[in-house]
C-alpha cells in the first residue's frame, strides 16, 4: 500500500476524515486484525520508511545536515522508532476501520498480484530517491515518446490512492507545523508569523502540485516496471472501488496524522541540542 509522497501530518485534515469515516462506521475492527491488514497490505513498511523523511529536517531550517552533529541519526532513530508510529496508526485505525473495509482491501492485498505489488512497493520505499525520480523520467519520456497508454493507467493510479488530493496540503501542513515548533523551542529564528508562512506557501501550491504530480508519476514508473498493461488496470481498478478510496482516505489521513505529529516532537527534541554539538 503505497503512499507517495514526495516529502518523505495533518491534523486537522485527518480529524476530519477519520470523523467523518466514524460517522458512517458500526463496529471497529479488533487490534489484532489491524496489526495483521498492516502487514498484509505493507502499510507497516510505508510507516517505517517515514524514519527517512528526518534527513530532510535540517534543510528545511536552513541549516547544513550536520548541524546538530554526531548523534542527529540517534535523535532521529528514537524519534520515528517504527513501534512508536505503528502503535499510533494501530490505535487510530483500530478505532475507524470496520471489518467490512478491512475484509475488502485484504482481500485484493493478500492475492497473487496484490502481494506482488506489495513487495515491490516495499521495496521502493527503502530504494534511493534520486535513483527512483532518475529511472521513472526516463521510463515516463520513454513511455511519453511512444504514446503508451500505460501512462494514463499510473495518472489514474496515483488520482486513486489520494481521491481527496490531500497530498499537497499535507506537505505544506506538516511544513507550517514543523517550522512553528522549531521556532517555540528556540531552533530557529522564525521571522514570520504562522498565519503569514501559511500565505507564502499557499503562494507556491500550484506549483507543489506540478511537482508531485511529475514525482509521483516518476515513482509509479519506477516502482511498476515489472508488471503488464493488464496487472496495473486490475489493480487501478481495485483501487477505485468505492471501499478501497475510503481504505485510502482513512490510510492517508493515518499517515499524515502520524508523520506530523513525529515531525512536531522532532522540533521539541531539537530544542534542547545546539547547532554543532552532540547531545
Amino acid at each position: 500500500m503505497q503512499i507517495p509522497m514526495p516529502f518523505r501530518v495533518v491534523t486537522l485534515i485527518a480529524a476530519t476524515l477519520i470523523a467523518t469515516v466514524l460517522a458512517t462506521q458500526l463496529r471497529a475492527a479488533d487490534r489484532a486484525r489491524v496489526e495483521e491488514f498492516l502487514e498484509i497490505t505493507g502499510f507497516d513498511v510505508a510507516l517505517d520508511s517515514i524514519e527517512l523523511s528526518a534527513s530532510a529536517a535540517p534543510a528545511m531550517l536552513g541549516l547544513e545536515e550536520d548541524a546538530f552533529g554526531a548523534d542527529w541519526v540517534r535523535l532521529s532513530k528514537e524519534v520515528f522508532a517504527p513501534e512508536i508510529m505503528r502503535e499510533r496508526a494501530t490505535d487510530i485505525l483500530s478505532a475507524t476501520l470496520t471489518d467490512d473495509l478491512l475484509d475488502h482491501a485484504n482481500s485484493f492485498y493478500a492475492s497473487d498480484l496484490g502481494q506482488r505489488l506489495v513487495q515491490a512497493e516495499n521495496l521502493a520505499h527503502y530504494d534511493d530517491d534520486e535513483l527512483i525520480q532518475e529511472a521513472g523520467e526516463r521510463i515516463v519520456s520513454d513511455l511519453v515518446r511512444k504514446g503508451a497508454s500505460r501512462l494514463d493507467l499510473f495518472r489514474r493510479m496515483n488520482h486513486a490512492v489520494d481521491p481527496q488530493d490531500i497530498g499537497p496540503r499535507a506537505v505544506q501542513e506538516i511544513q507550517v507545523r514543523f517550522l512553528v515548533a522549531a521556532s517555540l523551542s528556540g531552533v530557529i529564528n522564525l521571522r514570520i508569523d504562522e498565519e503569514g508562512l501559511r500565505a507564502l506557501l499557499k503562494e507556491n501550491e500550484s506549483e507543489l502540485r506540478v511537482e508531485m504530480a511529475a514525482s509521483a508519476l516518476a515513482n509509479s514508473a519506477y516502482t511498476y516496471q515489472q508488471f503488464s498493461d493488464d496487472e496495473l488496470e486490475a489493480y487501478t481498478e481495485a483501487l477505485e472501488h468505492p471501499d478501497m478510496q475510503t481504505v485510502y482516505e482513512l490510510m492517508n489521513a493515518v499517515h499524515f496524522e502520524v508523520m506530523s505529529n513525529r515531525f512536531e516532537v522532532l522540533a521539541r527534541r531539537m530544542g534542547e541540542l545546539h547547532p554543532g554539538e552532540e547531545l
